[in-house]
């Protein structure tokens, strides 16, 4: 028995890791399309001679074993918050390791909403340049491809986009193999390079690495912002750490695709050493003839699932953002039965689509777009070594001195990258900038304008426990059945109630005031969701705490409810919400500009219904609304 058992978990984290190639690794598994051919371009002014050439390889080498292989691998993947990991888990996570120094509160809250809103830049370039990428294999065949690249680009996206309300459980036991076969092929292409001038090997000496940079000082900073093509992606080994766990990741990293992605890049530096000429396409040029074809089809479908995996993260993303409270309620809708991770959000998928879109039309070439590309990246690999600080010394305790030398060393190689893209920023670094910006705006824009509201709504409002003792000194008439009041603020009196009693003149004889509450874990138990309080004269008080990748349902939550003593019948249960109008005025001082008073007021109109996002059943939902001015 223990040995079936023990067959049983190898089955089952060989078929993790499996999986973990077709979700986790797309993105920084099609770097190799890219990353050689623009760090070695004949832009930056540095000679293709030898010597060059090994100098570039090592500095790839030894930036995919620090970045990846030390900084993500083996630290930040240790930082999970409950088993979850990405960036919104880890400021999560840093904000809970800081309650005892909150000054540090609003400052880490800015960074991580910052780097997170990058995020958004990353989820829009990276199907435009690696789908672009793959396409453009077609030019090494023939130049009588050449018109048609863009258009083919623009309809694979298009149809990636439109599939995407379908959900991936249909076809997300494909990516797996698929990506198995593009790793190994990738591999295979990269040897046969190497067997053809296996002196590129040289290159794992870092001191080639270390010539490079201090050779050439000003050329090779600039061409370090292309060196970090090759860890993008990396963000996403921590960020999909939830799915799958720790160590299928970490067994696919060190098995298969490190090797792969090294033997590619020192095949390409091989066939750079040989041919200069062939930088213009390294990646394709360095296959037979006969390989190209079936290669730039295989590369499509692999770009396909590298954008698949960025565009289901962004739908994570997303979710978390609003559970969190940083960004408007939205439709989310659940594509698999089995999977919850595997959710689509309709919103996010036409504005991702529609800037995709933009971006590969607009600079017409994955050369042009990987110009944009390292900016986003290394901000938010830059923000991750930031908020690791604060997990390492204020959470696990370590001493100053270590968790100085543990980060700092990651910062300064962060601080390098980041400040080479950013010397990019005019050749197309601005588009994701632009991005970031745009959604940083509104995340904190929707973070203060609901602080503002409620805080607005609590000082207008009567407190309820006062409110309910004067109102049962004279109790109006009760109505049979149960009245459920959605309250964001539980010690205020919900203006749903006083306009229900102004108008309608009754009371529910049993009235509960419900509070959802999301926390910085990212799930919270569902039998230890649910806390109740009586408050006399058949009113109850019932908080529901929810983890930020929690699915609120709270008719589910009256299961738990009911073994505490408070049973629902659905049929005779009636759901109260306040439906807030937000006026801006610009006389009432509220801490934020006009402008974002009314962007605030716009996304308060917009939002999500209340009753979808908490599936409660349209049928028992009655909606009254209320001005707040700010």
């Amino acid at each position: 028995m223990p040995n079936g058992g023990a067959h049983a978990s190898h089955s089952s984290k060989a078929a993790l890791t499996l999986l973990a190639l077709g979700i986790v690794f797309g993105d920084i598994g099609t770097s190799p399309l890219y990353a050689v051919r623009e760090t070695f371009a004949p832009v930056h002014g540095i000679p293709l001679d030898d010597e060059n050439i090994l100098g570039g390889l090592s500095t790839i080498f030894w930036s995919l074993m620090m970045v990846v292989s030390l900084k993500y691998v083996v630290l930040i993947m240790r930082a999970d918050n409950r088993g979850e990991g990405g960036i919104m888990a880890l400021l999560a996570l840093a904000s809970s390791a800081i309650k005892d120094h909150p000054h540090w509160r609003t400052p880490l809250m800015l960074i991580g909403v910052f780097g997170a809103s990058l995020f958004y830049g990353d989820a829009v370039l990276t199907p435009a340049v690696t789908v672009l990428g793959a396409v453009e294999g077609l030019e090494v065949g023939t130049l009588a491809f050449k018109p048609y690249v863009v258009p083919i680009a623009v309809v694979v996206i298009i149809a990636m986009f439109v599939f995407q309300a379908r959900g991936t459980a249909a076809v997300g036991r494909l990516f797996g193999p698929v990506m198995l076969c593009w790793f190994f092929a990738i591999g295979a292409a990269g040897l046969y390079g190497i067997t053809r001038n296996p002196g590129v090997l040289a290159a794992l000496n870092p001191l080639y690495a270390l010539g490079f940079l201090t050779e050439h000082v000003k050329e090779s900073f600039v061409v370090l912002g292309s060196v970090v093509l090759a860890v993008t992606g990396a963000e996403a080994l921590y960020a999909d750490m939830g799915h799958f766990g720790k160590d299928p990741v970490r067994i696919a990293w060190f098995s298969l695709v490190a090797p792969a992605l090294v033997l590619n890049y020192f095949g390409q530096g091989a066939l750079l050493m040989l041919e200069p000429e062939a930088v213009q396409n390294p990646f394709f040029l360095l296959l037979p003839g006969w390989a190209l074809y079936p290669m730039v089809a295989l590369a499509t479908v692999a770009a396909v699932i590298a954008s698949q995996a960025t565009i289901s993260g962004a739908y994570s993303m997303t979710k978390q953002a609003i559970q969190l409270g940083f960004l408007p309620r939205m439709t989310v809708v659940q594509t698999s039965a089995r999977e919850r991770g595997q959710i689509y959000i309709p919103a996010i998928n036409w504005m991702l689509l529609a800037a995709v879109l933009a971006a590969v039309i607009g600079f017409g070439s994955s050369s042009r777009l990987a110009s944009a590309y390292g900016v986003a990246v290394t901000a938010t690999m830059l923000v991750d070594t930031l908020l690791t600080f604060f997990v390492i010394r204020y959470l696990w305790k370590y001493p100053l001195w270590l968790c100085l030398f543990a980060t700092g060393c990651f910062f300064i190689v962060d601080v390098a990258f980041f400040s080479a893209s950013l010397l990019k920023v005019v050749d197309g670094g601005w588009f994701p900038l632009l991005i970031g910006a745009i959604v940083f705006t509104v995340m904190t824009t929707w973070r203060q304008g609901r602080s503002i509201m409620f805080n607005r709504l609590r000082t207008s409002s009567v407190p309820l426990k006062p409110f309910l003792d004067s109102l049962f000194i004279d109790s109006p008439q009760r109505v049979p059945g149960t009245a459920v009041f959605l309250t964001a603020t539980p010690e205020a009196t919900p203006h749903a109630l006083l306009h229900n009693l102004n108008h309608n003149k009754v009371i529910h004889e049993r009235v509960v005031f419900l509070t959802a509450e999301v926390t910085d874990e990212p799930w919270v138990q569902f039998q230890d969701c649910v806390k109740l309080t009586k408050l006399g004269h058949g009113c109850w008080r019932m908080n529901i705490r929810y983890g930020f990748m929690n699915e609120p349902d709270i008719a589910k939550t009256f299961e738990i409810a009911a073994t505490l003593g408070l049973e629902f019948d659905m049929m005779s249960t009636s759901f109260f919400l306040s439906r807030e109008t937000v006026v801006p005025v610009s006389a009432l001082p509220s801490g934020m500009a006009f402008w974002r008073e009314k962007l605030f007021a716009m996304m308060s109109r917009n939002a999500g219904n209340a009753a979808d996002y908490f599936k409660l059943p349209t049928n028992r939902v009655i909606e009254l609304g209320t001005k707040v001015e700010i």
